[in-house]
């Protein structure tokens, strides 16, 4: 004797858990820890609509001028902190990627929620999906998520990596991307000027395979500081063909996009600042003075070494090279967005290129500002150099323990009486 069909609604229920599932099924790269350092990150994100530049820092808790500058965004235009960007503009937000509970993450942005606020309008809308509902709900200890107090601080727990600065032996800053319906990762790769192949290493992943949802670490070639530990600026990294002001808005630090060497010189901003002038020398920080011979290129140079202490620490250092270095190359700045087009993105620098030839003489700034030319230039067993290979792990969003155990007891159960 055959035994009976379910019922229909015991059918639908199991349709229904799937589609529960299949709707918190997105993957995030989670990098374990066990220290309490942290490093710089960033953030890939797209506004849910038009933003003033001091809104979308605020919605972040970090300085505008920082926002600016991590996107090659121009600050010399007037009042460039009320200035207005358009909806869906795709920036790169810098953050500070600490060690929580085991894993990377940052838990620095809070939030105030508003009335018509949800936990999952402020998860898929006002932060682009870069966390879930879940998240907020478990890292906030929320009971019941269908109450919200208007005016209720929230933290907003970000997602980010590490991977000790470095891939591929190679100085990196890694961005929390967030997968559209319409990329590939062939196409993520070809945007951030990597490849395939080290996107899945980055992001143990076993195939190509990627949906919309997922956050991938991106890795952005950059220049890597070397202040002592007790520097303020301590861990400086600046993603290539960007820059970054330090030393109380009074140093500008930029990287490429002719190498990955970071270049300071005093900032366009300084008003009160310490000396910049190297000791037993006329140069001022980011002078270079170059001297042709019959045995290679004597180079002296003033560099940045740090803000400790309230003031500007520079190094005079004189080393005979090769060859002369030419002219410093600076990032190509843009104004401020007022619009964009379908599909626009921010997308890193390209390659770094070789370096020019110089002679002999002194190669200076001719400006405190970087010159604005026009538009934006463009499993782990081969983790990144320096990482723990069973750092990087393709994990699903963890779903808070309760919910998820009461899923799983509801489909045991359907699934039983099902037989």
């Amino acid at each position: 004797m055959s035994k009976p069909k379910p019922p229909i609604s015991r059918t639908l229920s199991l349709f229904l858990f799937l589609g529960i599932l299949g709707l918190v099924a997105s993957k995030s790269t989670i990098e374990p820890c066990s220290n309490s350092d942290s490093c710089n990150a960033m953030l890939g994100y797209t506004l849910y609509t038009d933003l003033k530049v001091a809104e979308v820092a605020s919605l972040f808790q970090i300085d505008p001028i920082s926002l600016l500058t991590a996107n090659a965004i121009d600050i010399s235009y007037p009042d460039v902190e009320n200035h207005i960007l358009p909806s869906q503009l795709f920036l790169k937000i810098p953050i500070t990627c600490s060690c929580v509970d085991g894993i990377r993450k940052s838990m620095a942005t809070k939030y105030k929620t508003r009335p018509s606020d949800t936990l999952s309008s402020i998860s898929d809308s006002i932060y682009s999906g870069l966390v879930s509902a879940d998240q907020i709900r478990e890292a906030n200890s929320i009971s019941d998520p269908s109450v919200l107090d208007v005016g209720q601080t929230l933290v907003i727990p970000l997602p980010c990596t590490c991977f000790n600065g470095t891939d591929n032996s190679l100085p990196a800053i890694y961005l929390s991307y967030v997968v559209r319906a319409v990329d590939t990762l062939a196409g993520i790769a070809a945007s951030y000027s990597t490849t395939i192949t080290d996107l899945m290493n980055v992001n143990a992943m076993g195939s190509t395979s990627i949906k919309e949802g997922d956050i991938l670490a991106v890795p952005l070639p950059a220049c890597a500081s070397n202040f002592p530990r007790y520097s303020a600026d301590y861990g400086l990294i600046v993603p290539n063909g960007s820059y970054a002001i330090t030393a109380s808005h009074c140093v500008q630090c930029s990287c490429g996009p002719g190498n990955l060497n970071l270049y300071c010189m005093p900032a366009s901003l300084a008003v009160s600042c310490s000396s910049m002038q190297c000791r037993n020398s006329n140069l001022m920080l980011g002078n270079v003075t170059v001297q042709q011979s019959t045995a290679g290129c004597n180079v002296t140079s003033c560099s940045y070494g740090g803000y400790i202490n309230g003031t500007i620490v520079t190094t005079l250092s004189t080393s005979l090279q090769p060859r002369c270095p030419g002219a410093q190359q600076f990032p190509t700045l843009i104004a401020p967005p007022s619009s964009v087009s379908k599909d626009s993105i921010f997308a890193p620098a390209p390659a770094p290129q070789s370096d020019g030839r110089g002679t002999s003489g002194t190669i200076a700034p001719t400006s405190s500002v970087v010159p604005s030319t026009g538009s934006l230039p463009g499993v782990t067993a081969n983790a990144p150099s320096g990482s723990v290979s069973s750092d990087a792990s393709f994990l699903v969003k963890p779903l808070a323990r309760a919910p998820t155990i009461l899923l799983l007891a509801l489909f045991a159960e359907l699934m039983v009486s099902m037989l």
